[in-house]
């Protein structure tokens, strides 16, 4: 229950699901260089499900709209969101290899993230229509970029026929419809979706986290309802017609970075469907995205919600 004893919301995540291939390396790459990995794992991933599984980690009661194919990469990604608590009535399985993403880790928990989409773009309108039907006011329908452009269309038509809050991850980088960003609340990036966005040719405020209100501000005149921008380990900015702010992240030791936006966004949502404000809900959404990075992994590195305070500790949080 919420503070008014109302019956918290649900949060219908609509997206992708990966195998994440990690490969740890002394430093990425530059063109014609081959690099030798020291360590390789397969993971489960990809923006959707890892926004699932932290949603649920993060007590919210948590659906999953998506695209699974018949291989053992989609048995790997299943098992992780049922572990996790997360409602697969509308996860599909269709004739295409499971989606799967390569990422190379450094020393410095940094990553590179090159994605294969396979059965996620298989993704349809229909499917979201099969979940759609009992959606209600106070759930919160999330979405990001990783998935056909028509389903995400589709889903902020839904959320607003259906009076639910639509929440968009605009990751990876891409335009977003005018319609789509009207419904946004609000709309999640980090400094280079903004810049994209705003029609900026690099990352905005890099050098000066302060900066990160203005942005957060500039994609509200977009039409956002509310906009989020996230700054890695200087915390978050974000803006609604109520004014912008930044909040400050927990300062940790990062040892791998991968997912930890997506933890943010999941966790995010799982707040916002208990009623919370966005600038409270973007406060334990960022205690739980610190804690995400002082572990391996994506979905293997969230905690559940009570244990955030004490990974944060035991993760050297100053």
């Amino acid at each position: 229950m919420d503070g008014t004893g109302a019956e918290p919301g649900r949060v219908i995540v609509i997206g992708s699901a990966n195998a994440d291939l990690v490969l740890d390396v002394d430093h990425r790459p530059v063109p014609g260089e081959t690099v030798l990995a020291s360590a390789s794992t397969t993971t489960p991933g990809g923006k959707g499900a890892n926004q699932a599984v932290a949603a649920a980690r993060m007590g919210g009661r948590v659906s999953f709209v998506g695209c699974l194919g018949p291989d053992g990469h989609a048995d790997l990604l299943r098992a992780s969101l049922e572990r996790a608590g997360v409602d697969l009535t509308h996860l599909a399985v269709v004739d295409a290899v499971t989606g799967y993403a390569v990422i190379v880790v450094t020393p410095d928990g940094e990553n590179s993230i090159v994605v294969a989409a396979g059965a996620n773009a298989r993704l349809d309108p229909g499917t979201v229509d099969r979940s759609a039907g009992d959606w209600a006011d106070r759930d919160v329908v999330v979405a990001q970029l990783e998935i056909p452009m028509d389903v995400v269309v589709h889903a902020a038509r839904a959320s607003v026929w259906r009076r639910a809050r639509f929440v968009l991850n605009a990751a990876p980088a891409a335009v977003v419809p005018p319609e789509v960003i009207a419904v946004c609340d609000p709309l999640v990036v980090n400094q280079e979706e903004a810049a994209a966005l705003l029609g900026h040719g690099r990352s905005i405020g890099d050098s000066d986290p302060s900066d990160g209100p203005a942005t957060a501000a500039a994609l509200l005149a977009l039409g956002a309802r509310a906009a989020v921008v996230t700054l890695g380990p200087q915390g978050v900015a974000l803006a609604s017609p109520e004014g912008a702010e930044r909040i400050p992240a927990p300062q940790v030791r990062a040892v791998d970075t991968t997912g930890a936006g997506d933890g943010f966004v999941g966790a995010l949502a799982a707040a916002l469907s208990r009623g919370q404000s966005l600038a409270a809900a973007a406060g334990d959404a960022v205690a739980f995205a610190a804690a995400a990075v002082t572990r391996r992994g994506a979905q293997a590195a969230y905690v559940d919600r009570a244990d955030v305070p004490a990974t944060l500790s035991a993760g050297g949080a100053s």
